[in-house]
């Protein structure tokens, strides 16, 4: 199983490809989607969708896995998260891929079994369930392996109740 995991945002917008192969997780692709602030919104948008459309073409991912807007004191933050998030779905049913959504401290809790994690403590998890001790990683790539991570665990989980297996 091969997971695109997105970490929206419409300057910065991480994301990751990690395979599922039994119970080992392998980093496939890893990067971010720089924009400056000083290009439009609506353009930002346009060449997001035309990244991430990219992406799924070159590494053909089986799911998409996708970080929900986290509405706290910056409203216009969750916005400007939220249209990012949209246009990745968008980019995914594109390419008929399931998409499934993921709450930041639900992320925090599969990777370090802690939902109040700090960022650095997420990169360091990252590291260790793929195994890339030598590999520096920006915070925004290191969130998009996370929720990456955080469903192919996820899944296995729900495979197990269900009992179709691994």
């Amino acid at each position: 199983m091969r997971v695109l995991g997105i970490d929206p945002g419409t300057i910065k917008l991480g994301f990751g490809v990690v395979d599922g192969v039994g119970a080992e997780l392998l980093l496939v692709h890893c990067g971010v989607i720089s924009l400056s602030s000083r290009i439009p919104v609506e353009k930002r948008l346009h060449t997001l969708y035309k990244e991430l459309d990219k992406i799924i073409g070159l590494y053909h991912p089986d799911e998409l896995a996708i970080e929900e807007p986290f509405v706290a004191k910056n409203v216009r933050s969750a916005l400007a998260i939220g249209r990012a998030q949209a246009v990745a779905i968008i980019a995914a049913v594109q390419h008929d891929l399931q998409v499934y959504r993921y709450m930041p401290a639900e992320i925090k809790q599969q990777i370090t079994d802690y939902g109040g994690s700090s960022k650095a403590q997420v990169q360091e998890m990252v590291k260790i369930h793929l195994d890339i001790e030598q590999r520096t990683l920006t915070s925004d790539s290191a969130d998009a392996l996370a929720i990456a991570i955080c469903h192919l665990c996820q899944r296995k989980m729900n495979n197990l109740i269900s009992g179709s297996g691994v």
